[in-house]
């Protein structure tokens, strides 16, 4: 009977030793390892480590010990990021600042005539603009109120590369008012005046312009327009 208790009890030792070794071995240590140079690699990387040296268990997928590859590029390119081969992108509406002044050269008569709008490159890098913009007159100034004014466009369209703190410019004709108090239009329609005009060119947003003196008066809602130009028009 003492035999078989003194088995008992050597059975019970052997066990508490063997699983006072197990939980040793096996004692979490938090999120990640240190890894010996101050830094601390990802949990991730620890569960593969462990199972590439302990035999025998299973080997992680590859979709978790990799990183998730990025998107191409090219599928999400900004606008003022310059395009491969070191040709200068579009100019993005944010990266243009623009004013209007009344044209020194314009249709006589009583009304605004023509204005210039000049488009300054504020952005850091070099921009391309080009093509005939659109035009709309802005009714008490709010460009969600404006009213598409018919554009005629006028020249060919070539491309313009503004750099940085450089300037581009479109000529805005309009059809004159003629007389004088609220004058009239030949066409027989009544005159129009609008606080500001909102003039898009294309890929390169809607920008809302007042004249640095008046506003814009005009007739039949109709507007001759050049294409973006390096060179000042008069």
């Amino acid at each position: 009977m003492r035999h078989v208790n003194g088995m008992r009890g050597s059975a019970v030792a052997v066990i508490a030793a063997s699983a006072a070794l197990a939980m040793a071995g096996c004692q979490p240590g938090g999120g990640g390892v240190d890894s010996g140079d101050g830094g601390v690699t990802p949990s991730g990387a620890v569960s593969s480590a462990v199972s590439s040296a302990t035999p025998g268990a299973p080997k992680p997928s590859s979709s978790a010990s990799r990183p998730a590859s990025s998107a191409p590029a090219s599928s999400a390119r900004p606008s003022s990021v310059p395009a491969p081969g070191g040709a200068a992108a579009t100019c993005s509406a944010a990266g243009l600042k623009a004013t209007a002044r009344q044209a020194a050269v314009r249709p006589a008569g009583t009304g605004t005539g023509a204005a210039v709008v000049e488009f300054t490159n504020v952005s850091g890098r070099t921009c391309v603009l080009k093509g005939h913009p659109t035009v709309a007159g802005a009714g008490n100034g709010s460009p969600e109120m404006n009213v598409p004014l018919t554009a005629k466009p006028a020249g060919a369209a070539a491309s313009v590369k503004v750099a940085p703190g450089g300037k581009a410019w479109v000529k805005l004709t309009f059809v004159q008012v003629q007389g004088e108090a609220d004058g009239y239009c030949v066409s027989g329609s009544a005159p129009v005046v609008y606080p500001t005009m909102v003039v898009r060119l294309p890929g390169s947003g809607a920008h809302q312009v007042a004249l640095d003196d008046g506003q814009f008066a005009e007739c039949d809602d109709t507007v001759t327009v050049t294409a973006v130009s390096a060179v000042r028009p008069s």
